[in-house]
């Protein structure tokens, strides 16, 4: 066994991570994930239809008054202040978000490092809340979180 690994169900290493225990999480609503600095908000194709529907809006009419041209689908738009466009005292859409933010916090580049998902803890009130995620179904997550497009390359 390699030090600082374990067996798999093959039998095989697995490297440790610093979740192997678990983490609590529970989204809280308070926007923090939502606000603040710019970045991608990718949607997937059929996430668009899900969010029109809940909408009440044409699939078309999403793209163009919240989202711009990204990789195989949108990015939704952010105001001025760097808060998504669909967030307004709370998410207008939270039934329907996009996979990209149902997986927060757990996404590759926060919890690839423990010094990452504690900066990340830092500015998250529902890091530490909630139920007990196990390390099973926070890798589920993470591999669930990536785009599609990135699955694919």
């Amino acid at each position: 066994m390699i030090i600082g690994s374990m067996p798999n169900r093959k039998g095989l290493a697995e490297p440790r991570h610093f979740f192997d225990a678990g983490i609590r999480f529970e989204c809280r609503r308070c926007g923090a994930c939502c606000t603040g600095e710019p970045g991608t908000i990718y949607a997937a194709v059929d996430e668009i239809d899900a969010i029109a529907a809940y909408l009440d809006i044409s699939t078309a009419a999403v793209k163009t008054r919240y989202g711009y041209p990204y990789r195989d689908s949108i990015s939704f738009r952010e105001e001025a202040d760097g808060r998504c466009c669909f967030y307004e005292n709370g998410c207008r859409i939270y039934p329907v978000r996009p996979r990209q933010c149902c997986t927060y916090p757990f996404w590759f580049d926060i919890m690839r490092s423990e010094k990452r998902w504690r900066k990340t803890a830092r500015e998250c009130p529902g890091i530490g809340r909630g139920r007990l995620f196990p390390r099973e179904e926070i890798l589920a997550r993470i591999e669930e979180s990536y785009p599609s497009p990135l699955k694919d390359k």
